[in-house]
C-alpha cells in the first residue's frame, strides 16, 4: 500500500482543497469505502461452490484452458468444438459501439409522484396519483468520446431516463444542458463528425471542431454552456438534466399544451476545474462510473426533482421566437417550473453489458398523455434513434430485458420473427390486422391529439434566426470569475485552430458581447473584427 499512498499523495498535493478529500476517497480506497473494488470478493463469498465449465449449449468441458492437437506439438483439430464455441463468441462479444454517447454508466431506481398538478395537462397514467411509483433506468454518458475515453473531459453529458409504466415504456432522452447545438436534424451527422476524430489522422481535430461551430452561429449558446464551469461536472450525481426538445402534454379531454422537462439535482451542482479534471483523467479515467457505483452501493442514493415548463398553443403562437427551437431556452420567469415528482437511483446493474450497454433510448417511445411537437430536431430524432437501435442491437432490441416493458404493459401487435427473437413470438395470435380470430384490437388510449398545421412545403433555412440574444443573457448571468474561466476554456482549444477560424469564432462571440469577444481576442492574441 505504501507506493499507492505516495503516488496519490503527490497527485493530491496539487489539487484544490474543495475536491481533494473526494478524490482521495475515490482514488485511494480499496476497502469497504470503495465497493467497486470488492465485486469479485463479494461474488466469491456469495458463491462458495464453483460451477462446472460448459459450452454455451451446456455441454461439459473437461479442460477449458487447453486445445486439442494431433500430438503434443501438432496442429489443432477441427473437432475441438469447445475451442470454436469459445472463440466464435469472443469474436462477437462486442456489439457496435454507439456513434455518440459511447461511454457511460447507469442505474435502476424509481420515480414517485409528489404533485398531480400535471394531470391538468397530461393524462399519462404514471402521474395520476401522489405517491405512485414507477420503476426507471437512467443512463449517464459523454457525447463525443469513445467507450475508452476519460470521464472528466469537457463535453455535454447524456441524461436519459426509461420509465417502465403500465402503458408501455416512456423514454426521456436528455442532456445536462438545457439547449442543443443545432436546430435542423439534417445537420446532425455533420455536427457529430466535427466533434469526433479526423478520418485521415484519426486524431481529435480542433480545426474541424471550431470550423463547424464558427460557421453555425446557432451553436453559440450551447458552446458557451459546454465551455463554462458546467462543461466538467464533479460527477453524474451533481448535475441537472434537461429534455432540450419540446414535447406535447395531452389531458384526458384531448386538450394539449407544449412542455419541456427538467431534472434538478438534490445533491446540488458541483463542477471540476480543468487542471483537476486532467489529473483525475490520468489517475482514474472511469472516475464518474466508479463514483455512481460506489455511492449507490454505500446507500447514498442520488435523486432529482422532475418538473415541467408548460406553454399553451396561443402562447406558442405569439412567442418572441420559434418555441420549438432546440437551441433556445424558455424563460423560467414566464414559464415557471411545475413540480411533478422525485427520481431516485437505488440499485446498481448486476451486469454492465446486460443493462448499460444494451439499453436503448428512443424519443419516439411515448405513452398516452405525452406526445411529439413540431420541434424539427425532435422529429428527426424520432427516426434516427430507432434506426440506430435496429443496427446496433437488432430488430428485436425491445425484447432485451432492460428495454422490455413491464409485464403489465403486454405487447400485442403483428410483429413477428427476426433475428434474436427470444420470446414466444406472440404465440398463435394472428400476425395481421384486421382479423377475425381475436387478434389485438385498436386501443382508444393511443389516439393522439389533433393540431392544425399550414404553410408551403419547402426546405426552410433557419440559420439567420436569432442566434445571440440568449447567449447574451447567459453571459450577463456569469460572475467576473466565471466569465474569465469561460474565455480561458474556449481559448484553450480555439487557439489550436487555424487563424481564420479563430477570427470567425471571435466575431460570433462579439455578437454576444463586446467584452466577451474582445477578451477572447486578447487571449488569442488577435485583432477582433468589428461588430
Amino acid at each position: 500500500m505504501g507506493w499507492r499512498v505516495l503516488l496519490f499523495s503527490c497527485l493530491l498535493a496539487s489539487l484544490s482543497t474543495h475536491v481533494r478529500c473526494q478524490v482521495a476517497l475515490d482514488l485511494m480506497g480499496f476497502g469497504p469505502d470503495n465497493p467497486a473494488s470488492l465485486q469479485l470478493v463479494m461474488f466469491a463469498q456469495n458463491n462458495p461452490f464453483p460451477p462446472n465449465y460448459t459450452t454455451s449449449s451446456g455441454i461439459p468441458v473437461s479442460d477449458p484452458g487447453t486445445v486439442m492437437t494431433a500430438g503434443p506439438n501438432g496442429p489443432m483439430l477441427v473437432q475441438d468444438t469447445s475451442f470454436f464455441n469459445e472463440l466464435q463468441h469472443f469474436d462477437r462479444e462486442r456489439i457496435p459501439e454507439r456513434v455518440v454517447h459511447a461511454k457511460g454508466t447507469g442505474a435502476m431506481g424509481s420515480f414517485t409522484v409528489t404533485n398531480t398538478e400535471i394531470t391538468n395537462f397530461s393524462g399519462a397514467s404514471l402521474f395520476n396519483q401522489v405517491g405512485k411509483t414507477t420503476p426507471i433506468f437512467i443512463r449517464f454518458s459523454q457525447v463525443a468520446g469513445e467507450s475508452g475515453s476519460a470521464d472528466t473531459v469537457r463535453d455535454a453529458r447524456g441524461f436519459a431516463i426509461k420509465f417502465y409504466t403500465e402503458e408501455g415504456n416512456w423514454d426521456l432522452v436528455g442532456l445536462n444542458m438545457p439547449v442543443f447545438w443545432i436546430r435542423d436534424p439534417l445537420l446532425f451527422p455533420s455536427f457529430v463528425h466535427s466533434q469526433k476524430r479526423n478520418p485521415v489522422t484519426h486524431l481529435r481535430d480542433w480545426n474541424m471542431y471550431w470550423d463547424f461551430l464558427s460557421l453555425m452561429p446557432e451553436t453559440t449558446l450551447m458552446s458557451m454552456f459546454v465551455h463554462s464551469d458546467l462543461g466538467i461536472p464533479q460527477n453524474y450525481r451533481m448535475m441537472n438534466g434537461f429534455g432540450p426538445n419540446t414535447f406535447s402534454l395531452v389531458n384526458n379531454q384531448g386538450e394539449y399544451v407544449f412542455c419541456k422537462f427538467h431534472m434538478v439535482s438534490n445533491q446540488g451542482i458541483a463542477n471540476m476545474d480543468p487542471s483537476t479534471a486532467t489529473q483525475v483523467a490520468g489517475a482514474d479515467p472511469d472516475y464518474y462510473i466508479r463514483d455512481l457505483f460506489n455511492s449507490i452501493s454505500l446507500g447514498n442514493f442520488p435523486s432529482w426533482n422532475l418538473s415541467v415548463q408548460v406553454m399553451t398553443p396561443s402562447q406558442a403562437k405569439n412567442f418572441a421566437w420559434n418555441p420549438f427551437d432546440a437551441t433556445k431556452l424558455w424563460p423560467l420567469t414566464e414559464y415557471p417550473l411545475i413540480p411533478v415528482g422525485i427520481i431516485t437511483l437505488d440499485e446498481n446493474p448486476d451486469n454492465y453489458f446486460d443493462r448499460v450497454e444494451q439499453v436503448g433510448f428512443d424519443p419516439q417511445r411515448l405513452i398516452p398523455g405525452i406526445e411529439t411537437s413540431p420541434d424539427k430536431l425532435l422529429q428527426g430524432r424520432l427516426f434516427s434513434y430507432t434506426d440506430t437501435h435496429m443496427h446496433r442491437l437488432g430488430v428485436n432490441n425491445e425484447l432485451i430485458k432492460v428495454n422490455a416493458p413491464l409485464q403489465t404493459a403486454k405487447v400485442a401487435n403483428r410483429q413477428r420473427d427476426g433475428a434474436a427473437r427470444t420470446d414466444n413470438n406472440q404465440d398463435g395470435s394472428p400476425n395481421y390486422y384486421p382479423n377475425s380470430f381475436n387478434g389485438p384490437i385498436a386501443n382508444p388510449r393511443g389516439k393522439q391529439a389533433a393540431y392544425q398545421v399550414s404553410g408551403m412545403v419547402a426546405a426552410y433555412d433557419t440559420s439567420n434566426e436569432d442566434n445571440f440574444s440568449q447567449a447574451t443573457w447567459f453571459w450577463n448571468q456569469l460572475t467576473s470569475d466565471e466569465r474569465s474561466r469561460l474565455v480561458s476554456n474556449i481559448a484553450g482549444t480555439l487557439g489550436l485552430a487555424a487563424p481564420f477560424i479563430q477570427e470567425r469564432a471571435v466575431n460570433n462571440y462579439l455578437q454576444v458581447s463586446d467584452d466577451f469577444g474582445n477578451a477572447l481576442a486578447a487571449s488569442l492574441g488577435i485583432n477582433p473584427a468589428s461588430k
